[in-house]
């Protein structure tokens, strides 16, 4: 009989590209999702079948952070990784077979923003506000109870490069000669990035740094998020959180030099605050995931002895299909 793998929130780039991998290596892959394929969120018993006798369950679910933080998307934001991780959580407790391995997807913007030192799982510091909560509460449900049977490993992801959404506007910009670095600078307060959840956190004021575009961007290409899946699925020993994340972060600067390059544009306009607020106004969609310096290193895997297929920025870059 096939090994079974089941994939929740599996319709986005990654989850297409993991779900190729996993059929590639032998699985039957069945998917639970708000239309299912396989199973629906909230009809618990279907999700108890497909979970009992699987090798594999990958948790991808969650609203996109891709759009505008009103009230109405900050509470989804958090409901939907909550609720749908809660209802993972229960079923592998009450099944006779549960799963030897669950990887729930998290997201390195649990950390602070970071100019001077890299964060990593053992030294990394926790930050403040919307998204650090999300996260953090996210890890705070995939991690309770107790799972004797199961090892669980919370994918600690930073922006992942590959054909996402996010790397199509990046490269849509260099190439309409908009690619410059975003530039940070005091700005009229608002509230939307303030702390959410039991235990909020942060002043609730929104912050700004003078970054200069050299706020710290650290990212991943998407082979190497499936390496990183496929390395720690052979190797028992890893669980916890685990950065996933390219060995040689860059800086926003770097980031978009690298993208006109890539795309032969000669000039990025600069984008400062003043002009990316507007814009992602319009967007509907926040400046944060542009400004926020995240500074991540992929510590636990290093050591372990996963060896990066696009380790340096300018290759993965080469390599996206959006430059094919």
């Amino acid at each position: 009989m096939m090994k079974r793998a089941v994939l929740a929130g599996g319709s986005g780039f990654i989850g297409r590209a993991l779900r190729d991998a996993l059929e590639e290596d032998g699985y039957e892959v069945r998917g639970i999702g708000r239309s299912g394929p396989d199973a629906r969120w909230g009809d618990a018993e279907a999700i108890r079948r497909l979970v009992d006798g699987a090798e594999l369950l990958v948790n991808l679910a969650g609203k996109s952070v891709n759009c505008r933080y009103t009230d109405t998307n900050r509470r989804e934001l958090l409901r939907s990784r909550i609720e749908t991780t809660r209802e993972l959580r229960e079923a592998v407790a009450a099944v006779a077979s549960p799963p030897a391995l669950w990887l729930n997807a998290s997201t390195a913007t649990i950390y602070r923003y970071a100019m001077d030192v890299p964060q990593t799982e053992r030294s990394g510091q926790i930050g403040e506000g919307l998204s650090v909560d999300i996260a953090r509460e996210w890890e705070r449900e995939f991690f309770a109870g107790d799972l004797p049977g199961t090892r669980r490993a919370a994918l600690r992801m930073t922006i992942v490069l590959g054909g996402g959404p996010a790397t199509g506007m990046l490269v849509a910009l260099a190439r309409l000669g908009l690619g410059g670095p975003q530039l940070d600078h005091a700005w009229l307060p608002h509230r939307r990035y303030r702390g959410i959840g039991p235990t909020p956190t942060g002043s609730g004021l929104a912050p700004w740094h003078d970054s200069r575009g050299r706020q710290m961007f650290s990212w991943v290409h998407i082979d190497d998020v499936i390496g990183a899946i496929r390395f720690i699925r052979d190797r028992e020993e890893i669980e916890g959180p685990i950065n996933v994340a390219a060995p040689n972060p860059s800086d926003n600067r770097t980031l978009m030099r690298e993208l006109r390059a890539a795309v032969r544009m000669p000039i990025g306009i600069p984008a400062p605050r003043a002009v990316l607020e507007p814009a992602m106004w319009a967007l509907r969609t926040e400046p944060e995931l542009v400004l926020k310096s995240r500074w991540v290193l992929p510590e636990r895997l290093e050591e372990a002895g996963y060896e990066f297929a696009h380790p340096h920025l300018r290759g993965a870059v080469r390599a996206l299909p959006q430059l094919r």
